[in-house]
């Protein structure tokens, strides 16, 4: 029987994904804008840009520790509202170093919110007795999508890129201060080591736990290459591949987050019924199997529906991933998920320099060949979603 107490706590961590899901996603349309004011190459943009997943890179695992020591709630607030108040430093950044400083510090923020709002949503799941992941990722979709299509709108109305993004600023550091006010505490958890310490390190002298957090950063990365692939090679494909249109290229990205925000809306009560390595493992195939006839077949119309039912199969993937690491035995919940969250990351530097090499070399259809084989390699791990027995 859930309280009202829960029900503001489901609020507080709906608000803190929509903080998260909406604070970089808001720039991105505006890096044009930004590239020309001040006076940069693609380059420079793109090294600037690149600053972003760097920070989460070198300082991303410290979000276990802060988690542990404050609270995962309070953690992911105070940092959300820490990176929304950065937006408006983005847009009067003076030149390349003081706008790759400033991403720096928001890919920082942006990683400690993830971990910490992941470890809060699960906080909130245990008292709820009941998948809300999924939900909670969906929300995280939608404002993505939301502040993507503001931006782009802005940007068409000629709105001055400050003016913008400091309007949203302080609507998300509103957003942020109400959740802080309604997050719940982290329950107790039992020492995480023979020495009673937590952190990273403390998750390496324990082989179970190293085993089952590779596993499920691997079923991550397996996950991340399908999610990529719409985003980063969808349109180049049905462009380049296929003679498509610049209207039906942009289509698959536009339908894989459509059908994927789909899939975690509904995800919940699926993940309830059949268990998560079940759905993980079923929505991975469905994945697989679509995206491999799609590009057998080799016509836009296949492109589309390939991808709109690899975002459907793979809807549930990275949030029962974040889940599962919050509850791998002897781990803290925060460190089990910024540590695969890490490790994703890294993977999802590695795959599109590949599938971009294989397609120099012969063709992006025959790169593309990959993602499948990944989706498979994600039903394959699945396995490593199946609850454990608490130590």
């Amino acid at each position: 029987m859930t309280t009202a107490v829960d029900r503001r706590a489901r609020g507080a961590v709906m608000a803190l994904f929509v903080v998260n899901g909406a604070t970089y996603n808001s720039l991105v349309p505006r890096f044009p804008a930004l590239r020309d004011g001040l006076g940069l190459s693609n380059a420079e943009l793109g090294t600037a840009i690149a600053a972003f997943p760097a920070a989460a890179l070198l300082l991303g695992v410290l979000a276990g520790p802060l988690v542990a020591r404050f609270g995962s709630g309070r953690v992911a607030a105070s940092v959300s509202l820490l990176g929304a108040l950065l937006l408006p430093l983005v847009a009067v950044a003076p030149g390349w170093w003081a706008l790759a400083a400033a991403l720096f510090v928001l890919g920082v923020t942006d990683a400690w919110t993830d971990a910490a709002m992941n470890a809060q949503g699960l906080v909130v799941q245990e008292r709820y007795g009941r998948s809300i992941i999924n939900g909670l990722h969906a929300t995280w979709s939608i404002a993505a999508v939301g502040a993507g299509l503001l931006g782009a709108g802005a940007a068409g109305l000629g709105v001055p890129i400050g003016w913008h993004l400091t309007a949203v600023a302080v609507v998300l550091v509103v957003v942020s201060a109400l959740a802080w006010v309604f997050v719940v505490p982290d329950p107790p958890h039992a020492p995480e080591s023979p020495s009673g310490s937590g952190g990273v390190r403390s998750v390496l002298r324990s082989r179970p736990a190293v085993v089952g957090l590779l596993a499920i950063a691997g079923l991550m990365v397996c996950s991340g290459a399908v999610e990529d692939s719409s985003a980063s090679w969808g349109a180049v494909y049905l462009r380049d591949d296929l003679g498509a249109g610049a209207f039906v290229a942009g289509l698959p990205f536009v339908a894989f987050q459509v059908f994927m925000t789909a899939g975690r809306i509904g995800g919940d009560r699926v993940v309830d019924r059949f268990g998560a390595a079940r759905v993980a493992r079923l929505g991975a195939l469905v994945a697989a199997v679509a995206l491999a006839v799609a590009l057998l077949v080799a016509h836009p119309v296949a492109a589309v529906v390939g991808w709109s039912l690899a975002g459907l199969g793979v809807a549930t993937l990275f949030p029962l991933a974040f889940a599962a690491a919050g509850t791998v035995p002897g781990v803290r919940p925060g460190d089990g998920i910024a540590v695969v969250g890490f490790l994703a990351r890294l993977g999802f530097l590695v795959t599109p320099p590949v599938i971009g090499a294989i397609a120099d070399a012969s063709s992006v259809g025959t790169g593309l060949l990959l993602v499948p084989v990944a989706a498979l390699g994600a039903a394959v791990l699945a396995r490593s979603l199946r609850a454990r027995p608490s130590s």
